[in-house]
């Protein structure tokens, strides 16, 4: 799909939302239940859409946390509910919907204590915090965020007492039991009025109690020591306030680029289709952090931006530009397992499907072991909270790792440790995590990535989530003989939802789109883009031979 025109260039007036119209809509606009474009669906990070569109109101909110009620009410969750919002214009009519709700059913909230917005990160920190040794009384979470999405959209997730995205068992319950509470015209939702719900609630000061622990994952004193020049792009996000904190805290020098939050995100460059997309590891989306930082390291040393709920990273480096998601993510894993002492030899890597194989062989070259999933972040909860994967990340720039004493930091991705890690290492290796990534590529190869869609409708990509590996005859794929065809994760066998295809130097994945009528191609070569479009091609033909 080719760029849009204006891609990389500042937003203007006629790209901006009517921040009144969103959150009218968001009241006054009515989803139809049987339509299944307006019912609650929760993607790989909870349910999202647009009040314009019908598919956020308050409806779906209010129907959505009484689920929430009683799904941990069905799981023994009896603990604090701990709750956090982005800047998105519908977050807080997201949040004061769900306070209302949760008040009125008995359960005890922590909204933050100076009433202001809160890192995804954050929530989880908070609820493994109140959680640590606790056998009983567990606390959950909700964070009311879209990510990265347009500012139209609203978004809105739960995290159970393991602190990290509810898996599909989980959001399934919650999603049937909430469209059947539309269904029935909200008639089995308690609601208080946010007077009460405000007076029942308990503070917490999220941003405190996560600044003050951060010297337990990341070492902020060797960059306070080297005086690294950091410039922190809060994108407008909920990171803003903690960036700040985090400065004045610990003497870093440390600048917050840009200190605005405005629900229109006037100040954001235009994401390839155009759209303003707080996307931070989009070169478009970032496009005014790169021109400001590249060729000038008199202003900083490392540049980093975060999106709206500050659970992505982007890093730039004056040498190198906004490094390739993949590229850092290689990066961070080689130094993190050869500067952690105290994690255990045995702590494996944990990778999604779709991310480079860079990764795979960077892993291989420490004597660790990889653990290989499906794409989602809920994959690495489990062994994030038991100490047994040492760090767990994703292709879309999404991450987390252990403390330094090995033991669980987050259970969500964080990008606020990601992109302080980056000043970590240039501080104690002298090289910024570009020139790191050049050493690899030349130690393990310099592959090519990218990711094109292809057409498909319904039926196409139902066939393409329910593959089996015995479909795919093909024997070769651009030259080389294919030494693996995957419908499973090699990681923990759970389905890919698509299919996978190796061969010793490319590799290419096929996954429906969940909302469009295409399928998803991420393709990888370390012979070149030429042998990369060929790998593309390839791919395209092996895909459409099994679902037409």
């Amino acid at each position: 799909m080719a760029a849009n025109p204006r891609a990389g260039q500042p937003a203007q007036p006629e790209d901006l939302i009517d921040v009144a119209q969103v959150v009218t809509a968001y009241y006054s606009v009515s989803p139809d239940p049987d339509d299944v474009d307006q019912q609650v669906a929760f993607g790989t990070s909870g349910h999202r859409g647009s009040s314009l569109d019908a598919a956020f109101n308050e409806a779906h909110i209010l129907a959505t946390t009484q689920a929430i009620v009683e799904y941990r009410a069905a799981q023994g969750t009896t603990g604090p509910l701990f709750i956090g919002r982005d800047t998105h214009a519908l977050s807080e009519p997201a949040w004061v919907s769900a306070l209302e709700v949760l008040a009125a059913n008995d359960v005890v909230v922590k909204i933050d204590s100076a009433d202001r917005y809160t890192p995804t990160p954050a929530v989880s920190h908070a609820i493994l915090t109140y959680n640590r040794g606790r056998e009983t009384g567990l606390a959950d979470g909700i964070v009311v965020t879209p990510s990265h999405n347009p500012p139209r959209d609203g978004g809105f997730k739960y995290n159970p007492p393991h602190g990290g995205p509810a898996d599909t068992d989980a959001t399934g319950a919650i999603a049937t039991r909430a469209n059947e509470i539309l269904r029935d015209g909200l008639k089995e939702v308690r609601r208080v009025p946010l007077a009460r719900a405000l007076g029942a609630a308990e503070r917490h000061d999220y941003l405190d109690a996560y600044v003050a622990d951060l010297p337990n994952v990341v070492d902020i004193h060797a960059i306070k020591a080297e005086g690294i020049r950091i410039g922190a792009d809060p994108l407008g996000g909920a990171s803003v306030d903690y960036w700040a904190a985090i400065a004045d805290r610990y003497d870093l020098n440390l600048t917050v680029v840009n200190p605005l939050v405005d629900a229109t995100w006037r100040f954001m460059t235009l994401d390839g289709d155009g759209k303003i997309r707080m996307d931070c590891s989009s070169p478009n989306a970032m496009a005014s952090l790169v021109h400001k930082v590249v060729g000038d390291a008199d202003l900083y040393q490392i540049a980093t931006g975060n999106d709206a709920d500050s659970d992505r990273h982007g890093i730039v480096t004056p040498d190198g530009g906004l490094l390739n998601p993949n590229h850092y993510l290689a990066v961070a894993i080689d130094y993190l397992c050869t500067h952690r002492a105290t994690w255990p030899a045995g702590t494996a890597i944990g990778k999604t499907a779709v991310s480079s194989s860079i990764i795979d062989r960077v892993v291989a070259g420490l004597d660790r072991n990889l653990m290989e999933v499906p794409v989602g972040f809920k994959w690495f909860v489990d062994g994030l909270l038991g100490g047994t994967i040492g760090f767990g990340g994703e292709e879309s720039a999404g991450a987390s790792f252990l403390r330094t004493d090995g033991t669980v930091w987050t259970t969500d991705k964080d990008g606020i440790i990601l992109a302080l890690l980056a000043s970590e290492i240039l501080a104690v290796t002298g090289s910024t995590p570009s020139q790191r990534y050049a050493e690899l590529a030349d130690k393990y190869g310099a592959p090519t990535y990218a990711r094109i869609d292809a057409p498909a409708n319904r039926e196409q990509k139902a066939r393409l989530a329910e593959l089996s590996p015995e479909q795919v005859t093909a024997t070769e794929l651009a030259g080389e003989p294919i030494t693996a065809k995957l419908t499973t994760a090699p990681g923990n066998g759970a389905p890919l939802g698509g299919l996978k295809v190796t061969t010793e130097n490319a590799w290419f994945a096929a996954r429906p789109s969940g909302t469009e009528d295409v399928y998803k191609i991420y393709a990888e070569s370390f012979q070149g883009a030429d042998h990369l479009a060929q790998v593309q091609e390839a791919a395209r033909d092996v895909v459409n031979k099994v679902i037409s």
